[in-house]
């Protein structure tokens, strides 16, 4: 196979998204510290402030986790008093998760200043970003097809 001179690292959008996912990572966790959480259990809660009382593989599904990602997760969230796990009343096999008052307030605080400062952080409008997220999310659904 013949190598290609000009092809650096910048070339590719895998790099690209790779070093974009670390830059976010690392602005995330200042803004995050505050509230005492982690950038996943972030998501969590924030996935449960989008839908509540969910089975933990629709959780699991929504935040592309597998189980032994996500339980330890959950169960550190219940330990800080954000979310309860409850078996399910119809099936005792099933494991629903949902925000506790403690968690609906630390997610509703955060939502009321992390989005505004990440988006100042940017540099970006929010057109731009809305633009992005949509190329980005059609980026995912074609790479999960292919």
């Amino acid at each position: 196979m013949a190598e290609n001179p000009t092809l650096t690292l910048d070339d590719f959008v895998c790099f690209t998204l790779y070093g974009a996912g670390l830059a976010m990572n690392r602005l995330y966790k200042p803004l995050l510290d505050p509230f005492g959480l982690t950038y996943p259990q972030y998501l969590v809660l924030t996935a449960l402030a989008e839908k509540d009382g969910v089975k933990v593989g629709e959780l699991g599904e929504r935040l592309q986790l597998e189980s032994n990602t996500l339980t330890p997760l959950v169960k550190r969230l219940e330990a800080a008093g954000m979310v309860s796990r409850q078996r399910d009343a119809a099936d005792e096999r099933v494991v629903r998760v949902s925000l506790s008052e403690a968690g609906r307030y630390v997610i509703a605080q955060a939502h009321a200043c992390i989005p505004q400062q990440v988006l100042e952080a940017s540099g970006l409008t929010m057109e731009e970003v809305s633009d992005m997220n949509a190329k980005l999310k059609k980026l995912q659904a074609a790479l999960a097809d292919s």
